[in-house]
């Protein structure tokens, strides 16, 4: 296979070029190499890690490709991002044969063809029956690799709105070497979404329910990773979307998806695919934005709730928030602040760090921001977008049964009200990131019946742990105070062990009510 890219990048066979390297949008901090962007969430400067240049398949290695399964797919794309020096081929492949190794379906995702043309592109076959089991296992099995070698520790801290805090746990859960906190908004996610949280207890998991919305969580969250001292001392990193490695295996959604619903790939050029994608936080929509960079010939469409940004900042380029979330049958999209937009902008920028470092420091000053001109032409180009109100998600999820028999989950019948109310029958793959069961009272509010598999019936019956952050409580505080006591914990196991000639951490750890 041979590909090339903008500003001279190159890389034949698997493993890699040797000079992919990660800059920050912003600029402020010098090129790292995967391992580096893996470890470090946020860049120094507060931008995000993006490859210094964007690889450009031809038609032909598309072609080559469109054979290839899901996780196939996954190799190749991962192994022009990962160096071979890094992690080499051989290794890459059982790490992503590992990750996949705990989902329920043979081939890890699966496309149904439904009537009126629907295409549903169900990503959530994995332990926590959401699309982000699909890049978090494979990013949990890369930190593995890396701090086995180092023999290091890390303190992974994580803000979720509802999905990303139980994937990013199965994904380490009793792991040695790293402990994770996730912080839940209590009340903005489902009942099935906290108990996937709440029932994992393990010495290096700590859940804290926090009485405040997804937006107001992610503050103590900067706040620690801008304590550069206090974010070296513990190893902070993330978890979330702001991860590269996290946006680098979602690109393979958009590839399956597009081979998998492109009529043909005989003609030149190769025919245009739609993909709808549902955005909160807009890391799916960012890998979309980078595999059109790579030469696959999409469309994309960021389908939102009533929780526009995004759709405004494409419609109109206006960048700023409303007076407040919006609670909405799609909950784990009820995000005011897609921090994942940064990435986009600096790609339709041409890279240019200086003009993002302008733009996101006016908006994080104000909360308001109109794009240039130029960037929202660009954006607008790139990207098409709707918005689905609580009314347009039940007619969506209704329809999909009464024609199908099929149930969406309220995020992915976003997605379908954005089909139905298309005229035409162009080819498109809407993209379903989670199952229908997690999202009871959705469904109940549609007048469907929720078909519950029986590990989620099981979480009721389990016990919970996890820790109350009050409103008025300085959350960055207290969440400095339980890392800086669970690694005071985890020194003196160490030296308790290494007292009795033991190796490993093991004991019953921090306990949380």
């Amino acid at each position: 296979m041979s590909t090339s890219a903008k500003g001279g990048w190159a890389a034949s066979g698997g493993g890699g070029g040797a000079s992919m390297e990660y800059v920050s949008t912003r600029g402020g901090t010098g090129t790292v190499d995967f391992e580096g962007a893996l470890f470090s969430g946020y860049a120094p400067d507060q931008g995000l890690f993006m490859p210094q240049h964007i690889p450009l398949l031809d038609g032909d290695t598309l072609r080559r490709w469109s054979s290839l399964s899901y996780r196939e797919l996954v190799k190749e794309l991962c192994s022009l991002f990962i160096t071979a020096e890094l992690i080499p081929r051989s290794m890459l492949n059982d790490l992503i044969d590992r990750a996949f190794s705990r989902f329920r379906h043979k081939d890890v995702v699966h496309l149904s063809r439904l009537k009126d043309g629907l295409n549903v592109l169900e990503l959530w076959h994995g332990v926590t029956y959401a699309f982000k089991d699909l890049s978090l296992s494979c990013t949990g099995q890369f930190l593995q690799y890396f701090l086995e070698k180092k023999q290091k520790h890390v303190t992974i801290l994580v803000g979720t709105s509802g999905d990303t805090g139980s994937s990013a746990i199965e994904s380490v859960r009793g792991q040695k070497n790293m402990d994770i906190f996730v912080l839940l908004p209590k009340g903005f996610c489902t009942q099935i979404q906290e108990l996937q949280m709440t029932t994992v207890i393990e010495d290096n998991v700590h859940v804290f329910a926090a009485h405040g919305n997804s937006d107001e969580i992610d503050e103590p969250i900067k706040e620690l990773f801008a304590d550069v001292d206090f974010a070296r001392k513990y190893n902070l990193m993330s978890l979330n979307s702001v991860n590269w490695s996290r946006i680098m295996v979602q690109i393979a959604h958009h590839f399956y998806a597009y081979f998998q619903c492109a009529p043909s790939l005989d003609t030149t050029p190769l025919p245009v695919v739609e993909i709808v994608v549902p955005t909160g936080g807009g890391g799916n929509i960012t890998a979309g934005c980078i595999a059109q960079k790579m030469g696959l010939p999409i469309r994309l469409v960021a389908a939102v709730n009533s929780n526009d940004i995004i759709h405004r900042t494409v419609q109109h380029g206006d960048f700023s928030l409303s007076e407040s979330v919006k609670a909405t049958l799609a909950s784990a999209m009820d995000i005011q602040e897609p921090y994942n937009v940064e990435r986009i902008l600096w790609l339709l920028s041409g890279s240019d760090s200086h003009l993002i470092k302008t733009l996101m420091e006016r908006f994080s000053a104000s909360k308001s921001l109109t794009l240039p001109e130029d960037l929202h032409r660009k954006l607008s180009e790139t990207l098409h977008s709707c918005s689905a109100s609580d009314e347009d998600i039940v007619r969506a999820m209704q329809r999909c049964w009464e024609e199908n028999h099929y149930l969406l989950c309220p995020h992915s019948a976003v997605a379908a009200h954005y089909h139905y109310s298309q005229p035409d029958g162009a080819p498109r793959c809407c993209l379903a990131p989670a199952s229908a069961a997690k999202f009871q009272d959705a469904l109940l509010r549609a007048g469907l019946v929720p078909q519950l598999p029986p590990e989620i019936t099981a979480l009721t019956a389990m016990k919970t742990r996890s820790t109350p952050l009050d409103r008025g409580q300085d959350w960055a505080q207290a969440l400095r105070g339980w890392i800086e006591a669970m690694a005071q914990w985890r020194e003196a196991q160490r030296h308790c062990l290494a007292a009795s000639g033991q190796q490993g951490i093991t004991g019953q750890g921090v306990t949380q009510t």
